[in-house]
């Protein structure tokens, strides 16, 4: 008889920033249980979304390739032929392979809204939101409660396997959990072990959607802001207006916070469930999020910037008696995961993966160096991709491109608009400028050795991805 492979628990929040976890002591959120989960288990200090923002991130997630090849270069919404293509060989279609009971919770953000194809969706899906069918689409996903895009996190809603759409009243978290440890419970003791995705919308935006009696612990707390939060004239990722003023920022924090408070309770329920049916020490826990929020830092509110409070993410690693605790230094990129997460488990990787299986540093069986991770965005808004449509120009030429090491960010942004003129390059020392308040613009790229050096390492990364970025 074969022996068990363990099972997968894999959590993932939406626009949830490394900084926002109490063990950290940055941001000053409350989260007991991932403040004990965290000295159990592997932190990773450097864990980076490759591309901060929903659809592009999560197809990285799901293939382990970067955007630019997966075809989900921004989010997948109205206007836009953009899902994750049928062809693509994602974790959920390999574990599947290999026996795994598999499901998938929450958001998928990675189908294309069926508004674009018929004006009264069967399935009642309206804005960006799909019922992603049955079939080669939830990519090896053989139980589903989910939906595409709607952050309805107090009347959320969900479908399994037909375009019946099921109506909630409860907190898309809190009832998420309830849904998942039905599944564990159903599943934990089959000859065969399960591989669960959960995907937690909040703390996304809309940040005041979130129950009393989490919003009530920030009520009358001081909110002591990050060193880089400006809060005049507050922009949001999409260079749209997003508010001003101190008070607006601080109800936002308090309410954003709130949320991963309320996320810290529902993860304590999971990891009782596990103790309670005796798995914990058979099951690898991952805890982490698809990009990060800026909250204010810089003036910006949520994503699609190189900033660290928009690329940094938790990533906290449990599997009992396998992988020592600790904090890690070494990066792991978002792009990463698939293979890592195969290679602990002792499955065959894709030939279709273009991340690194670090399993080796993890485990302590090697040392799989990792100098850089390559992190970049696109031109995303409709009104960008009008523009480049009109000049019959390729979108993906611009936007900006960059490598992070563990002491060094280096960036390179060509802006967003097909005519822009936005030519800069921007070297952060992250070690004496921890809130990048101060980078080094490089006027002449021969003059600096260090930012030369990243240049052509970007260079010869993004000629192997066939990135058609303009330098």
């Amino acid at each position: 008889m074969k022996k068990k492979k363990p099972n997968i628990l894999y959590i993932f929040a939406d626009q949830w920033r490394r900084q926002a976890m109490g063990f950290m002591k940055e941001d000053e959120v409350i989260t007991p249980n991932m403040d004990k989960f965290a000295k159990e288990s592997m932190v990773f200090d450097n864990a980076i979304s490759c591309c901060p923002l929903c659809s592009p991130q999560r197809s990285t997630l799901m293939t382990g390739k970067y955007p630019i090849n997966t075809g989900v270069f921004t989010n997948c919404k109205r206007g836009l032929d953009i899902r994750l293509k049928d062809e693509e060989i994602c974790i959920g279609d390999v574990l599947k392979q290999e026996d795994y009971h598999t499901g998938y919770i929450g958001k998928w953000h990675l189908d294309e809204p069926e508004l674009n194809h018929c004006k009264n969706p069967l399935s009642g899906a309206d804005g960006w939101d799909a019922f992603t069918p049955p079939g080669e689409r939830r990519h090896g996903f053989d139980f589903w409660y989910s939906y595409g895009a709607k952050d309805k996190h107090l009347s959320p809603h969900y479908w399994k396997n037909d375009c019946n759409k099921i109506h909630i009243n409860k907190w898309s978290p809190e009832h998420e959990t309830d849904i998942a440890i039905e599944y564990i419970k159903e599943k934990y003791d089959s000859e065969d072990p399960f591989a669960l995705f959960i995907s937690w919308n909040p703390p996304h935006s809309p940040y005041d959607a979130v129950p009393d009696k989490y919003k009530d612990i920030y009520k009358d707390k001081k909110i002591n802001f990050r060193k880089n939060v400006i809060t005049d004239n507050i922009i949001c990722h999409t260079y749209e207006q997003w508010g001003s003023g101190l008070e607006k920022i601080e109800e936002a924090t308090k309410d954003y916070y709130a949320a991963i408070t309320g996320l810290d309770e529902n993860f304590g329920r999971l990891l009782e469930v596990l103790n309670e049916l005796k798995i914990a020490d058979d099951t690898i826990i991952v805890l982490t999020a698809d990009h990060g929020d800026l909250m204010g830092s810089h003036g910006m509110i949520a994503k699609h910037v190189w900033y660290e409070e928009s690329i940094g993410v938790p990533f906290i690693l449990r599997w009992n008696n396998h992988i020592p605790k600790g904090r890690e230094s070494r990066i792991i990129n978002s792009v990463d995961i698939m293979p890592t997460l195969l290679g602990l488990i002792n499955i065959p990787i894709p030939n279709t993966v273009e991340g690194v299986d670090i399993s080796p540093n993890i485990i302590g069986t090697g040392n799989v160096e990792v100098p850089s991770a390559l992190i970049h965005a696109y031109p995303g808004r409709d009104v960008f991709l009008e523009a480049y449509r009109e000049k019959g120009l390729n979108p993906l030429s611009k936007g900006w491109r960059g490598l992070r090491t563990q002491k060094y960010t280096y960036v390179v942004y060509k802006g967003y608009w097909p005519d822009d003129e936005i030519d800069v390059r921007y070297l952060y020392d992250l070690e004496k400028d921890p809130y990048q308040l101060s980078p080094i613009e490089i006027k002449d790229i021969n003059n600096n050795e260090l930012a030369l050096k990243f240049e052509k390492e970007l260079k010869k990364r993004l000629d192997a991805l066939g990135d058609p970025f303009e330098f």
